[in-house]
């Protein structure tokens, strides 16, 4: 996992920091989606909230991690594949929140379909989340 973070943080032309060596291992490690505050708890005080944030919105502005959409307006993070890069991120994929233990996961196999919009419409980005019970909770 080490080369793995190291070789992103390269490939971006990042430099290799503790904070970022740390929250992106966080993110390999994860099944999920993660919370800032869930990044804030699991890096053991080591990192303010401010460096945390920056170090969050960097990864977003490389295509290293996107947003998902939350019914409550809060953010999640989760990794970007590989073909996502700075600026454009390509992750078509539905993310499905869990009613019961709140995981949200990203279903890479299911891609938000195709929204046929108005004449003079231009679409920019559409997210889609499904809502229900996972896997491991039924």
């Amino acid at each position: 996992m080490d080369t793995e973070v190291l070789s992103i943080l390269k490939k971006n032309q990042l430099s290799v920091t503790e904070g970022r060596k740390k929250i992106l291992e966080l993110f390999y490690k994860s099944d999920g989606a993660l919370a800032h505050a869930d990044i804030e708890k699991n890096t053991e005080a080591a990192f303010d909230r401010v460096t945390v944030y920056r170090t969050l919105q960097t990864f977003v502005d490389k295509g290293i991690i996107h947003h998902i959409p939350t019914t409550d307006n809060s953010i999640l993070y989760a990794l970007c594949k590989d073909d996502c890069e700075e600026g454009h991120h390509h992750d078509h994929h539905v993310h499905f929140i869990c009613d019961n233990c709140n995981k949200t996961i990203c279903l890479e196999d299911v891609t938000v379909p195709d929204v046929k919009l108005p004449k003079g419409f231009k679409p920019k980005h559409a997210e889609m989340v499904v809502t229900g019970i996972c896997d491991d909770c039924r």
